[in-house]
Parts: C-alpha cells; sequence; structure tokens
C-alpha cells in the first residue's frame, strides 16, 4: 500500500533514498510519487507548488500522463 505524506519537506527528505520519482499531472491537482526500497510515498499538491518541490527532489523524474 502506498503511503500518504502531508509535509512538503518530509517528501523531499525521503527523495534522497528514492530511485525514482513520477510526476502525474491532472487538472487542478498534481500527485507526485517516489519510491523507495520498502513504500510508495505520496503527495498531492498544487500545480505551482508541485513544481516548487519538483525542483528540490533529489531523485531522477518522469512524467506520467
Amino acid at each position: 500500500m502506498p503511503v500518504e505524506i502531508k509535509d512538503k519537506e518530509k517528501f523531499i527528505e525521503l527523495s534522497e533514498k528514492a530511485t525514482e520519482c513520477r510526476v502525474k499531472k491532472n487538472s487542478d491537482s498534481t500527485k507526485l510519487k517516489i519510491r523507495t526500497g520498502k513504500y510508495l510515498y505520496t503527495i498531492k499538491l498544487d500545480p505551482s507548488e508541485a513544481d516548487e518541490v519538483v525542483g528540490k527532489l533529489s531523485c531522477p523524474t518522469v512524467d506520467i500522463e
């Protein structure tokens, strides 16, 4: 089961251990998913906040349509 994170800073910290980050853009929100060895972590943000967070991530990103 995926684990939903509410805190952006914690999500950025977890991205250091992640192998990949996936970005799913919807019309009203953006969902970011990072895969670590044990869990899949997700966070749901506004598109403007999501662009800011994606710039701070330390794992390779993949856009999903």
